[in-house]
């Protein structure tokens, strides 16, 4: 038997910070849509919204049936799909094309994501490992804040950018497991472990998502409009909040679990909604800069301990999936919301409802986490069954699957002994 793994499953972090680089780009992607096409701000938005919503739909379809499937082919799968989508649509000048390149992208970055999420359920440590992927994508989405303003004013560049992205993280999916392998345990039992305490974080997370995605969503056009910013001075703010984001991340990578899930949670919910009244209603470059760094630091930091959360729920990966596709939801929703929100009751206005909403469903989520942190959350619902073989043939069929090479990440029938 093999030492259990303790180094990072690097093809998951690589996996996430494609899947999740659609949304972080998702403030320059809308504002070119609006600036670069015949679109108004409302129909950007939608736009934006329909990516998502395509996104997290993925997510819905496949959380049961990653291992089914086999994570190789699902994630190649995604990141073609990616690649194609968002590819087209950064070629084409024609609304239409380029609204079903960016649903098409969106399904194939959603695909990705459950591939990534389920994956990092099965993790020894699912917190280290969702704090490194969200290090990959906020370094990543960053780099390109300080970068594609310089390029031009064209409407496809974050769009290839995405897609270049999805290109380039293929080669990782040689080392994802296909559905082939070698069976070693049995499901007992298919329902859902923890099933009310799931049902509350993920019907808590599209409205704490859709607040996030609602200010992201129309950052850029309060920077511009409201704060009097270039495009490169708004760039260069969205990069050092992304950057502080990277130490946010860091920061709660070494504390852990030390302050539990529920403090982090709660506290950091609270904190994200004044960021969000602040940043919404800044008309200066100090009080809009403050306003997205402090929420841009915060808002990773306590995304990370929701996935750890989920993850905790239920090993196989079913919950943090789901989770994840609940909370894009509320991301898909996030970029319409706001354009409605800021057309109606203003850029200020919009910040106080959004903060006030996200006030209220702090409760839930933290008394989620503070019933988990109470009890030991169960291994999983899987017993191991032994399966009668040959002495010869199994120590053949056991070297070649080694020979082969062990999935570099936890699985259902890998990682089960070692919880």
């Amino acid at each position: 038997m093999s030492a259990p793994r303790t180094t990072l499953p690097w093809p998951l972090v690589a996996l996430f910070t494609a899947g999740y680089l659609a949304p972080y780009l998702l403030p320059t992607t809308v504002g070119r849509l609006d600036a670069g096409l015949p679109l108004t701000a409302t129909q950007a938005g939608a736009v934006g919204s329909a990516l998502l919503l395509a996104s997290a739909s993925a997510g819905f379809l496949l959380a049961a049936h990653v291992d089914r499937l086999g994570a190789r082919l699902l994630a190649r799968t995604g990141l073609t799909l990616a690649a194609l989508g968002y590819g087209c649509a950064a070629l084409t000048g024609s609304v239409p094309a380029v609204v079903a390149g960016a649903v098409l992208g969106g399904f194939g970055s959603g695909t990705v994501t459950a591939v990534a999420a389920s994956g990092i359920a099965a993790q020894r440590d699912p917190h280290r490992a969702s704090t490194a992927g969200l290090l990959g994508v906020s370094a990543l989405a960053g780099a390109l804040y300080l970068t594609v303003p310089h390029l031009g004013p064209a409407h496809g560049l974050p769009l290839a950018a995405i897609a270049l992205t999805a290109l380039a993280v293929w080669p990782v999916t040689g080392r994802l497991p296909g559905r082939t392998a070698v069976p070693v345990v049995r499901e007992e039992r298919a329902r859902l472990p923890h099933l009310r305490a799931g049902l509350v974080l993920a019907a808590a997370m599209p409205c704490w998502s859709l607040a996030q995605n609602a200010l992201w969503g129309v950052s850029g056009r309060i920077g511009l409009t409201q704060a009097h910013l270039t495009e490169a001075a708004v760039g260069v703010v969205f990069a050092a909040a992304l950057g502080a984001g990277l130490l946010g991340v860091l920061g709660a990578g070494v504390l852990g679990a030390r302050l539990g899930r529920a403090l982090p949670i709660g506290a950091g919910t609270t904190l994200i909604a004044g960021c969000i009244a602040l940043s919404a209603s800044a008309t200066s470059l100090p009080a809009f800069a403050a306003g997205e760094i402090a929420w841009n630091a915060l808002y990773p930091v306590v995304l990370s301990y929701v996935i750890g959360l989920a993850a905790s729920l239920d090993p196989r990966g079913r919950w943090a999936v789901l989770v994840g596709s609940a909370s894009a939801l509320g991301t898909a929703a996030g970029p319409l919301t706001g354009s409605l929100l800021s057309e109606r009751a203003g850029f200020t206005g919009m910040g106080l409802v959004l903060a006030a909403g996200l006030l209220v469903i702090a409760v839930p989520m933290t008394a989620v986490a503070v019933r988990a942190g109470r009890r030991r959350i169960p291994a999983a619902d899987l017993t191991v069954v032994e399966i009668p073989v040959d002495t010869a043939t199994g120590a053949a069929e056991r070297a070649a699957y080694d020979t082969a090479g062990a999935p570099a990440y936890g699985n259902s029938y890998a990682s089960t002994s070692a919880r």
